[in-house]
């Protein structure tokens, strides 16, 4: 068992604090929002994860996770400390560490004893040095002597199978230069990679920069097989046959690489970002990574287009039922969702929208959406298809995958659908007497 705190209950955070507490360590997760852990001392969880609520429960229940707004007090009762907090995107595209940064700060002002500070937050390169700066000046305006690692360790968890993804990982990265660390490190892990053992120990730098670049090249599959999509449609080609064709290549398999209206989520377009931003800041153009973030932004509004070359641009008095409006399935997630472009694009040109998302119409109505007066939420999926002129697939929750097609027909003013993911078969729909519209296949 090892005395672990975790400063931060976000996604990361909060997941990395409850699968640490399942396997038996003693876990304190420290967050300056009062009542989000009050909230969670009751088990109320802030965020929607499949899996989540039950492990944070559960370890409530046996007494390995606790809950504090007092980091004082979680790190005299620690060993070890996680950094997990946000690192927003700067208005030059640069990761924000201020919040990572003053919690250092924290570090250096309440430690009582040797400390090993982990990063777990999505750092550019340097930030270890950074926070190590941090720890030691208010340790020396302590006038105090005691010594302290940091430690990198991405996380490379997926928002839908986060608490899976922690459990049972396919690999686990390590950054550090100190022989002691890694043994701490290597047993903090150990019931985690009993199946495959990969961890992969690194130097600091390196492990900074592999969480960009994982991210960087998931999204440049996304961005390219959108470009593709592109091509498909102005020559001709079809997009799901071309991904089959190319994906049965081992050497670029099927993964990311479903055509749809753009990437979205906290990570991303973030992460991105910032590597571009990291590279100018050592003098390096990133033309690639330039070229990713182009191509995402716009095809953000592909399917806002397909809609203007069938109804003009004027939307005035059209309807449409949307399905979906977080980023991706199994999470309540809309940062950066192409639903927030589709949406807003549309009704500024005069349409109303009638919404209907599993677990995010909250966000969307309290922040993402908030302001949009030409938005309606429906309770179910097909009372976001009354009158509509068209329905549009946005998010590929299950839900929607096997519909009932003839209610889709009574519900919906016209046979159209817009399917921003490609979920549906032609064939299928044609037999219903749809017009369907896909990314990456020539309008008919």
């Amino acid at each position: 068992m090892m005395n672990i705190s975790v400063i931060g209950t976000g996604y990361v955070g909060l997941v990395t604090g409850a699968c640490f507490a399942e396997m038996g360590n003693s876990v304190i997760c420290v967050d300056l929002m009062k009542e989000k852990i009050a909230n969670l001392q009751k088990g109320i969880m802030p965020i929607y994860e499949p899996g989540l609520a039950e492990l944070v429960i559960t370890n409530i229940s046996n007494g390995n996770i606790s809950f504090t707004t007092d980091i004082k007090q979680a790190l005299a009762k620690s060993d070890l400390c996680f950094i997990a907090v946000g690192t927003p995107m700067g208005e030059d595209g640069s990761a924000d560490l201020k919040y990572v940064l003053d919690v250092a700060k924290e570090i250096g002002k309440y430690m009582k004893h040797h400390m090993y500070v982990i990063n777990k937050s999505t750092v550019p390169v340097g930030t270890a040095f950074l926070v190590r700066q941090t720890i030691q000046t208010e340790l020396n305006r302590r006038e105090c002597n005691l010594t302290f690692d940091v430690i990198s360790n991405p996380e490379f968890l997926k928002e839908g199978t986060a608490c899976d993804d922690f459990l049972k990982p396919d690999r686990v990265i390590i950054g550090t230069d100190n022989k002691e660390a890694t043994e701490i490190m290597n047993e903090l892990y150990a019931p985690f990679i009993r199946s495959t053992g990969l961890m992969i120990v690194m130097d600091i730098k390196s492990a900074e920069l592999t969480k960009y670049a994982a991210n960087a090249m998931l999204a440049t599959k996304v961005s390219f097989i959108n470009e593709i999509a592109n091509i498909c449609e102005k020559v001709g080609a079809d997009v799901n046959k071309v991904r089959m064709g190319i994906g049965s290549d081992s050497r670029i398999g099927y993964s990311f690489i479903y055509p749809g209206c753009g990437y979205g989520g906290s990570c991303f377009p973030k992460d991105v970002q910032a590597l571009i931003s990291t590279s100018a800041r050592f003098g390096h153009q990133s033309v690639l990574l330039q070229a990713v973030e182009a191509v995402n932004t716009r095809q953000k509004k592909v399917l806002v287009q397909k809609i203007i070359d069938v109804f003009g641009d004027d939307l005035t008095g059209r309807r449409f039922g949307i399905w979906g409006l977080s980023f991706k399935p199994g999470t309540d997630d809309m940062r950066e969702a192409p639903s927030i472009t589709v949406i807003k694009e549309l009704t500024k040109l005069g349409a109303l929208i009638q919404a209907y998302d599993p677990k995010s119409m909250e966000e969307a109505k309290t922040c993402y959406l908030k302001d949009n007066k030409n938005l309606i939420y429906t309770t179910n999926k097909y009372d976001a298809l009354n009158n509509a002129d068209a329905m549009l697939l946005l998010t590929e929750w299950k839900e929607f995958r096997s519909p009932d097609f003839s209610e889709i027909v009574k519900r919906l003013k016209r046979k159209m659908i817009f399917d921003g993911r490609n979920q549906y078969k032609a064939e299928t729909l044609k037999s219903y007497g749809f017009d369907y519209y896909q990314i990456g296949v020539k309008d008919k």
